[in-house]
C-alpha cells in the first residue's frame, strides 16, 4: 500500500511460528483482516436511527435470530421505518435499509460489557475469545459507529476499506508454517483441510492428576450463580484457592455483587481491571483467595500454588457458563493441575445460557420437567454433559461451515489480489513503465475501436462522431483531424491511425517533461490509479458478497455466481485502470510545487523581517484538482492534504 518501496516494512513471508495456534488461525479466523482509512460519509443518520430503534417492539416490528446473528425487519417494523422517515418505500433506499439494520444489530445483539465496554468516550472492542480489550479495532459496515450512536458517545467517521485478506490466506503465503497450543487436537482436521498442517501431540512432563468433575447443570441462571456461590463459599472456608471462569464483564460483575453479599473476599479480572492483570494472577494460587475471571485467565497464564494450597487439593477452577468452544472451557481447565500439581474443575451449566438455549436445552428441560425439578436441584448426569458436548461440537461444525466459506469467496478476490499487488509491486520497484503504457494505449484503442465498430465491417456505417467524442474525451485531448478523414477506414487502419496519433503525443510529452519527470509521472499516477480502483473493486465485492446467497432461491450455486460476477468485475476494473493511466498521463499538468520565500519591509531606516509568504494560489479542497482528472482536489492530489 506504500508509495516508495523504500517505506515497506514486510519482508519475505518465509517461516511463521505462531504461540497459541488455534486461537490465531481457528478462532479469528472468521473476521477476515482489513485496513481501513477514513470514509467521508455523514454520521447524523445513525443519531437519527438510534432515537428511532427504541420506538420498535422485538417479534413484532423485528426479529432478532442469535444463531445467525441476525436481525430483520417484519413488515410491520418497514412500515413503521417509511412513516418515520418520511419515505415511500424502504427497499428503494438501501443506504437507510443498511443504516437501519446496522442500528437493529447494534440494539438487538450487541451487549455492553460482553461485546464492548465505553471508556472514556470510546466503544472499544471486547475479544470474545480471550476477553481482553483490542484497542485499535473496529467493527465495520457502519456498525461501530451504530453501536457510538447507541451508546450516546462521538462517533468517529466511517471507514472505507482500503486493503482486505483472511487470516486463512494471510498465513497461507508463508512457505513454511508452525505453532504451539495445549487445545489443538480437537480441531485437528480443520489444521489439516485449510493449513496442511499436521497436530503432533507431546506427552505431558508430569502426570496429569486433576480431577474433572461432572458439569452441574441447573433450570435458571440465578438458580446455577446462587449454587455457585455457595460452593466457592464452602472452598473458601477450606482455604482452598478458587478461580471463576465467567464468559462476559457482564457476568464477572454479577457474581462479584453475589459474593459481596456473602462478604467473599474476592479479587475480579476482566477487561475493565487488565492493568491489574499481572499482580491477580501472582496471588491467584494462594490460600484463601478467590478470583473472578472473563476469558483473559484461560489462555497462556500459569497460576502457581502457593504453601500448602497442595495439601487443600490444589487450584479449583470453577465455570459459570460453557462456552461455545470445548477448547476455551479446556483453556479454563487447564489453569488447574499443571506440572503434576494436583487440582480441581467443574462447570456449573443452566438452560438459560447461551450455548444451552439456543442449541439443546429443550431435551434436558423435558426431562427436568418429568422428574418435576425446581431452580435449587441440579442434575448430575454424564447423558447430560455429553449432550452439552454434542451441543458445543455443533457450534464448533457451524463455525468450521462459517471459516470454511469465508474462505471460499476470499479466494475469488485472492487471486485477483495476487495480480493487483505483483503489477504494484513492479511499479514500486521502479519498473521501466513506457513499454507498459504503451502497451495500455494499444489495448484503450482496441477496446474503443470495437466497441463503436460492433459487428460492422467499414466505418461509414459506425457511430463515429461517439469515437471521437470518446477520442477527445478519454484519449487524445487536442484531435487535429475530422470525421470525414476517418470516413472509409477499416477497423485495422482505424485502430492503426489513432494508435499512431496517442504514440506521437506520449512521444511528445516525454521530450518535453524529460524521461526521468516522465517515469516519476507515470510510477505516482499507475500507484493512484490502481489503489483507487482497487478500493472501489472491494466495496463492489463486499456488497455482491452480502447479496449473493439470494441466487440461491433461483436454483443456482451462489459461489459459482460469485466466481463469474467477480471475473467480470476484475476485467472491468483493469480495463477501466488503463483507461485512466491513459488519460492521465496524455493530460496531466505538472505545477512547481510552491516555495517559500522570506521578504522584507522597509519601516524607515529599519530593514524588519516579514514572515514567510507562501508563493502560488493555495487550492481549495473542493476546487477541482488541477492535475486536470476532473475530481476535487480533496478526492485526487490533495488527498491527505487539510
Amino acid at each position: 500500500m506504500v508509495i516508495a518501496s523504500e517505506h515497506m516494512v514486510q519482508r519475505d513471508l518465509h517461516y511463521a511460528i505462531i504461540d497459541e495456534v488455534d486461537s490465531i488461525l481457528i478462532d479469528e479466523a472468521r473476521t477476515p483482516l482489513i485496513i481501513s482509512g477514513e470514509g467521508d460519509k455523514p454520521t447524523n443518520l445513525y443519531y437519527q436511527i438510534a432515537k428511532f430503534i427504541p420506538r420498535l417492539v422485538n417479534e413484532e416490528d423485528y426479529k432478532v435470530d442469535e444463531k445467525a446473528h441476525l436481525v430483520t425487519l417484519t413488515e410491520e417494523g418497514v412500515r413503521k421505518v417509511e412513516k418515520y422517515f418520511k419515505i415511500g418505500n424502504l427497499s428503494e433506499n438501501m443506504e437507510l435499509a443498511h443504516h437501519v439494520n446496522q442500528g437493529l444489530k447494534a440494539h438487538g445483539l450487541m451487549k455492553r460489557d460482553r461485546d464492548y465496554v465505553v471508556r472514556e468516550g470510546q466503544v472499544i472492542i471486547v475479544d470474545e475469545f480471550t476477553g481482553r480489550l483490542m484497542f485499535g479495532r473496529r467493527y465495520s459496515d457502519g456498525l461501530h459507529q451504530a453501536i457510538e450512536a447507541k451508546e450516546g458517545v462521538k462517533i468517529e467517521k466511517e471507514s472505507q476499506t482500503l486493503a482486505t485478506v483472511t487470516f486463512q490466506n494471510y498465513f497461507r503465503m508463508y512457505n513454511k508454517l508452525a505453532g504451539m497450543t495445549g487445545t489443538a487436537r480437537t480441531e485437528e482436521e480443520e489444521f489439516r483441510k485449510i493449513y496442511g498442517m499436521d497436530v503432533v501431540v507431546v506427552p505431558t512432563h508430569m502426570p496429569m492428576v486433576r480431577q474433572d468433575l461432572p458439569d452441574l447443570i441447573y433450570r435458571s441462571e440465578i438458580g446455577k450463580f446462587q449454587a455457585a456461590v455457595e460452593d466457592i463459599g464452602e472452598r473458601y472456608r477450606q482455604g482452598q484457592p478458587v478461580l471463576v471462569g465467567t464468559i462476559s464483564i457482564e457476568k464477572s460483575e454479577l457474581l462479584s455483587a453475589m459474593l459481596r453479599k456473602r462478604g467473599i473476599p474476592h479479587q475480579v479480572l476482566n477487561a475493565k481491571y487488565h492493568e491489574k492483570e499481572a499482580q491477580i494472577i501472582a496471588g491467584a494460587g494462594e490460600k484463601n483467595t478467590v478470583t473472578i475471571a472473563t476469558n483473559m485467565a484461560g489462555r497462556g497464564t500459569d497460576i502457581v500454588l502457593g504453601e500448602g494450597v497442595q495439601e487443600l487439593g490444589g487450584l479449583y477452577v470453577l465455570g459459570t457458563e460453557r462456552h461455545e468452544s470445548r477448547r476455551i472451557d479446556n483453556q479454563l481447565r487447564g489453569r488447574s493441575g499443571r506440572q503434576g500439581d494436583p487440582g480441581e474443575s467443574r462447570f456449573y451449566v443452566s438452560l438459560e445460557d447461551d450455548l444451552m438455549r439456543l442449541f439443546g436445552a429443550s431435551t434436558i428441560e423435558g426431562v427436568m420437567d418429568r422428574l418435576g425439578m425446581d431452580d435449587s436441584i441440579p442434575i448430575e448426569n454424564k447423558m447430560v454433559t455429553r449432550g452439552l458436548e454434542n451441543a458445543q461440537r455443533k457450534v464448533e461444525s457451524r463455525n468450521f461451515s462459517i471459516r470454511k466459506n469465508v474462505l471460499e469467496y476470499d479466494d475469488v478476490i485472492n487471486q485477483q489480489r495476487e495480480v493487483m499487488y505483483g503489477e504494484r509491486k513492479k511499479v514500486l520497484y521502479g519498473e521501466n513503465l513506457k513499454d507498459t503504457i504503451s502497451s495500455m494505449i494499444d489495448d484503450v484503442i482496441d477496446e474503443v475501436v470495437n466497441s463503436y465498430a460492433g459487428e460492422i465491417r467499414y466505418s461509414d456505417d459506425w457511430d463515429l462522431p461517439g469515437l471521437l467524442a470518446y477520442v477527445e474525451q478519454h484519449v487524445l485531448p487536442q484531435i487535429d483531424f475530422t470525421i470525414d478523414e476517418l470516413k472509409g477506414m477499416t477497423r485495422s487502419d482505424m485502430k492503426d491511425f489513432l494508435q499512431e496519433r496517442t504514440h506521437r503525443l506520449y512521444e511528445e510529452r516525454e521530450a518535453e517533461l524529460g524521461s526521468e519527470t516522465m517515469r516519476e509521472l507515470e510510477r505516482a499516477i499507475m500507484l493512484r490509479i490502481i489503489d483507487d480502483k482497487w478500493m472501489d473493486h472491494i466495496d463492489a465485492m463486499d456488497q455482491l458478497r452480502n447479496g449473493i446467497s439470494l441466487r440461491a432461491y433461483g436454483q443456482r450455486d451462489p459461489l459459482v455466481e460469485y466466481k463469474f460476477e467477480a471475473f467480470n468485475a476484475f476485467e472491468a476494473m483493469v480495463y477501466s485502470i488503463k483507461e485512466d493511466v491513459v488519460r492521465y498521463i496524455l493530460r496531466v499538468r505538472v505545477v512547481q510545487q510552491p516555495q517559500e520565500r522570506k521578504t522584507f519591509i522597509n519601516q524607515g531606516d529599519e530593514e524588519t523581517k516579514g514572515k514567510p509568504v507562501r508563493v502560488g494560489k493555495k487550492i481549495g479542497r473542493n476546487q477541482p484538482c488541477p492535475c486536470g482528472s476532473g475530481k476535487k482536489y480533496k478526492h485526487c492530489c490533495g488527498r491527505g492534504v487539510s
